[in-house]
């Protein structure tokens, strides 16, 4: 995650989140967590939004950032246009044989959604979402010939993929005082990646509010955050928030290299007015297998909690650096990485493609990378990883190894 200050220097305490995914292969070889490496700064200095069009008054970023903190939309619909461009090279029939792997989780079946919305890591995707308040969500993915749904109604949480006419249930955590929503491994929407964003605060960010757009046929002041450091592939953040009721409305974060968007994700229609009842509803069509998934207070109860929870799965992950080029380093336990000879062509050529073989002080091993978030697996099983440059990588293997 990258972090913010404000922009007249006035530190703000610093919050270390350290986040530790459940799939480890997938942090070496395709690293999918793209939307979680962005950040923010509370700006102090007061920037005009009232160029461009639409005119709107003055706002300072603080508090168009406060805008979006304490907006209240309950009721919302409408379609989402995503994409997503890591820059992976063409993986042919082994990338749909990858994510219909995925798509399986834990659980066993195909629509499991921790799993199933890993798909939104590549390529253009159109999603329908619905809200009514915070126990009533539905958001669907949509291609040309199946549709996968995940629904919010009270206590139960389903989801349905009619490709393979597969369901998964289970029921919404419970807790005292405040409602918690069905998760989801990916954000999806323009708010949830705009919330990741805003996680983490301290010195490493600037931002200024960019004028203004219509987004969705909504007058929106646009929101950008780019990083004080070098060394980053995070360019910049920009996020379109919503003038009347705050929603981040369209999120696009583009790299230090130039070219497409890594994440763009917008509304194109948008509606506040309330969603019919029945949207929400849902019973598994006749013949669906059903999987039935632990119950939200289960998993809860065995989520982690805080960040020494977090650690226990992987052998004292650590934090090197901090802001933008912060490195999360941590041990496989001496597996190292893939050789790229694993008997399988297509796995070998895409392992190659993707892989650097690097020497330094540390050793050697292979940098995996992308155009946001890049790895480094040394041959005794050590993993740096982080948005930052290739370069960064090495050197804090070598510094680690001191």
């Amino acid at each position: 995650m990258a972090p913010y200050e404000s922009d007249d220097s006035t530190k703000a305490d610093e919050a270390e989140d350290v986040r530790a995914g459940r799939r480890k292969a997938a942090r070496y070889v395709v690293p999918v967590a793209v939307v979680g490496v962005a950040a923010a700064t509370i700006g102090l200095v007061p920037a005009l939004a009232d160029s461009g069009d639409p005119s709107l008054p003055k706002i300072t970023a603080q508090q168009l950032i406060e805008k979006i903190a304490t907006s209240n939309v309950q009721q919302v619909s409408g379609t989402v246009k995503i994409t997503t461009d890591l820059g992976l090279p063409d993986l042919g029939g082994l990338e749909s044989g990858l994510m219909s792997g995925a798509a399986k989780g834990d659980g066993g079946s195909s629509a499991d959604p921790q799993s199933k919305l890993l798909e939104l890591a590549s390529g253009t995707h159109t999603l329908r979402v619905a809200a009514d308040g915070p126990d009533k969500g539905k958001i669907s993915l949509l291609d040309s010939a199946a549709e996968y749904s995940v629904i919010h109604n009270g206590n139960d949480v389903w989801a349905y993929d009619s490709k393979s006419n597969e369901v998964y249930h289970s029921t919404a955590p419970k807790s005292e005082g405040t409602k918690e929503k069905a998760p989801k491994d990916v954000p999806a929407t323009p708010k949830e990646l705009a919330d990741e964003a805003l996680k983490s605060v301290d010195d490493t960010t600037s931002v200024t509010v960019d004028g203004t757009a219509h987004v969705a046929g909504r007058d929106a002041y646009k929101l950008l955050i780019k990083p004080k450091q070098s060394g980053s592939t995070v360019g910049a953040i920009s996020i379109a928030v919503d003038a009347k009721t705050g929603l981040p409305l369209k999120f696009t974060l583009t790299p230090t290299s130039g070219g497409a968007a890594v994440v763009d994700a917008g509304f194109t229609k948008v509606d506040f007015a309330k969603p019919a009842a029945s949207t929400f509803d849902f019973t598994p069509p006749k013949g669906a297998k059903v999987t039935e998934g632990d119950s939200g207070d289960k998993a809860s109860k065995d989520a982690p909690k805080s960040g020494d929870d977090l650690t226990k799965g992987l052998d004292g992950l650590k934090t090197i650096g901090k802001g933008w080029n912060s490195i999360a380093e941590f041990d496989t336990g001496g597996k190292g990485a893939p050789s790229g000879s694993s008997g399988n062509s297509n796995v070998d050529g895409f392992l190659n493609s993707l892989g650097d073989h690097v020497t330094g002080k540390f050793g050697s091993g292979t940098v995996f990378s992308t155009r946001l978030v890049n790895a480094l697996v040394t041959d005794d099983g050590k993993v740096y990883a982080g948005a930052v440059t290739k370069d960064a990588l090495v050197k804090a293997a070598d510094a680690a190894g001191r």
